[in-house]
């Protein structure tokens, strides 16, 4: 397929939140789709391998609501990265996401995530093999660096064949990533951030999409950047701190109704239920939300009364009721 489907969720978006292990699962995103009608909102890194060998309803099941919705890709086989991102296709994510940014041991063992910036052929094929059964967007998400390649002519020698090859959306993580001493909690903070040569990117660029990440955490910062990018990807801090998201929709956004915070864990209660009822357990939920109430009166007894409780046995929505109290007792 030569050119990409127009969604009816366009890679406009300006603010994006990040693939997060372990935290952005379908639950986290129904949450945050909450605080933020228009955010894209990406998967947890999915590697190709488990989808062609593995249950395609457990690794890529989500609800409607979370579109615009984006799947985030590990591999480097051309052919299973294909078979991967038809299947998501098939399951109506609006876009498919490869990972070149990863650097955790386990990551580079399989030959994707940021070592793969080293080896620009090797994603070109995985692109072109995705574009061939796709008709979604696929975009590469990258570092700025890696290890002792760690300038702008090394930046533009990696996107220059994979644009020659038709990608047009590049969201990049403004940090080199050191594959080698680091860990990948380290690998987030350590290596310095350099968002110049993202704005120059976009500047020599200036037909691609390019979206900055890292290191954003503020509506002033968010301000600081759009001028010079296509959008902003937020991290740990939309996940740290959940309802920035809601500001910043509102931000950007000055007519959308801003929900409280009260009034998201309501509307959370029957999707809360409803999944309850089909065997999770609330804890899985509940984990997502803890962030919530951040620097608010009554935000400790809010985290304690579900970290306490929501895991036991039967856990029910009472114990999210029971948590709203406390926040009503704090005020």
């Amino acid at each position: 397929m030569s050119s990409e489907r127009v969604t009816r969720h366009s890679m406009d978006n300006r603010i994006l939140v990040a693939p997060m292990m372990d935290w952005t699962d379908r639950h986290c995103r129904y949450f945050m789709r909450l605080l933020s009608p228009s955010a894209r909102l990406y998967t947890e890194m999915v590697t190709a391998a488990a989808i062609v060998h593995g249950d395609h309803e457990h690794l890529l099941r989500y609800n409607a609501a979370e579109h615009p919705i984006a799947l985030q890709l590990g591999g480097s086989d051309a052919g299973w990265m294909a078979t991967a991102a038809l299947a998501a296709a098939n399951y109506g994510y609006d876009e498919i996401n490869v990972n070149v940014g990863c650097p955790s041991d386990r990551v580079q063992s399989g030959q994707f995530g940021a070592c793969l910036m080293a080896s620009p052929d090797i994603v070109v094929r995985c692109y072109k093999a995705m574009r061939a059964v796709v008709a979604i967007p696929v975009t590469i998400k990258t570092r700025i660096g890696i290890d002792a390649h760690d300038s702008y002519d090394f930046l533009r020698r990696f996107v220059d064949p994979l644009i020659d090859a038709g990608c047009r959306t590049f969201i990049v993580h403004a940090r080199i990533a050191l594959l080698d001493g680091l860990s990948p909690k380290q690998n987030r903070s350590v290596p310095p951030l350099d968002y110049e040569r993202v704005y120059r990117l976009k500047s020599d660029y200036p037909d691609l999409q390019v979206v900055l990440n890292g290191g954003v955490r503020t509506l002033a910062q968010v301000d600081e950047v759009l001028p010079h990018v296509d959008g902003v990807m937020i991290g740990r801090q939309a996940y740290q701190q959940p309802y920035f998201l809601a500001e910043l929709e509102q931000h950007l956004h000055p007519e959308w109704p801003m929900p409280g915070r009260r009034a998201v864990v309501e509307q959370m209660l029957p999707y809360i239920k409803s999944e309850l009822a089909a065997g999770e357990r609330l804890s899985r939920i509940t984990r997502h939300m803890s962030g919530l109430f951040a620097e608010q009166p009554g935000a400790r007894a809010w985290r304690r009364t579900l970290a306490e409780n929501a895991y036991r046995e039967g856990a029910g929505i009472e114990v999210v009721i029971a948590a709203l109290d406390t926040m009503s007792m704090a005020a």
